[in-house]
Formats: C-alpha cells, sequence, structure tokens
C-alpha cells in the first residue's frame, strides 16, 4: 500500500508541475485521475519493487544531474559530425550490462538512447545492441562509466 501512495503522491507531483492550472476543479480532475491510474496499475499488479522505484529517487536525481552533461557533450560532438568537422562513421557493438533488474537494464539501454548519435537496438541476455554515428561512441560505453552508474543507481543488492 505504501508503494500505491508513493506513486499516487509522484503522479500528483508531476501533474501539478505539468499542468500549470491551480484551480479547485483541475486540481480534483487531476486528483481522480491519478487515483484512478493508481487503481489500474494496482490491478495489473504492476507496483512493486520495480514499477514504484521510490528508494531509487536519491541516486537517481544524481544520475540525471550526470546524464544531462553526458547529453550536451554528445550535442556538441553530433554537431560537429553534421556540420562535417568529423567524420560520420557508422558502427554497431554488443555491450555487456551488470544491472541486475529488468529495470536497470532498461534505464541504462535508454541512458544510451538518450545521449545522442547513439541508439539501443536490442536488450537480449545480459546484453545491448547498440549503433552510433561513430566508433569512438561506443568505445566510450566499454570504457564503463555509464554501467557503473546505471548500477549503482539500482542500489544494494
Amino acid at each position: 500500500m505504501a508503494r500505491a501512495f508513493g506513486l499516487f503522491l509522484a503522479l500528483l507531483t508531476t501533474w501539478l508541475l505539468l499542468s500549470g492550472v491551480y484551480k479547485p476543479l483541475i486540481i480534483g480532475f487531476g486528483v481522480v485521475s491519478c487515483a484512478f491510474s493508481v487503481w489500474v496499475a494496482r490491478w495489473l499488479g504492476v507496483v512493486d519493487r520495480e514499477g514504484a522505484p521510490l528508494g531509487m529517487l536519491p541516486r537517481a536525481i544524481r544520475y540525471w544531474f550526470w546524464l544531462s552533461v553526458e547529453i550536451v557533450k554528445s550535442n556538441i560532438d553530433v554537431f560537429k559530425r553534421v556540420w562535417g568537422l568529423a567524420p560520420i562513421d557508422p558502427a554497431w557493438k554488443v555491450v555487456p550490462t551488470s544491472q541486475r533488474t529488468d529495470l536497470g537494464r532498461v534505464i541504462y539501454a535508454q541512458s544510451i538512447t538518450l545521449t545522442p548519435g547513439t541508439v539501443s537496438v536490442d536488450i537480449e541476455d545480459g546484453r545491448i545492441v547498440a549503433h552510433a554515428l561513430h566508433a569512438s561512441a561506443l568505445d566510450a560505453l566499454d570504457e564503463g562509466d555509464m554501467d557503473r552508474r546505471c548500477t549503482a543507481l539500482e542500489g544494494p543488492a
């Protein structure tokens, strides 16, 4: 029940921040829609440790700051390649993962995709198939910094 309440608060907070309308009727609609969403999630059985990872929030904030810097650096690199200041050399690579949960692997794959110039194509058997505009972007994945940070984001085993 605590996870359902946490999910409700997270949904309502996000809804309030994104809507920007604070009239009683509209807030009431938001409360009802968030409560309905939580009810559906509970009915489907997805309000569990992975479905509502509230304990991950403090680590996620630090991770998002780091990922934001990586996204900016990758944007600059893609800009250079699009404008012909650096070569485009498409490459594929199978990247191993060290995450323990499906959620951790999905966060890692989405982090690869969020970083401009790279995209996760498939996740299978603890590996991610990634494509990039140039091989050096995939070499950065071999260094394992993003993988380590995603594993740390999952928290202790």
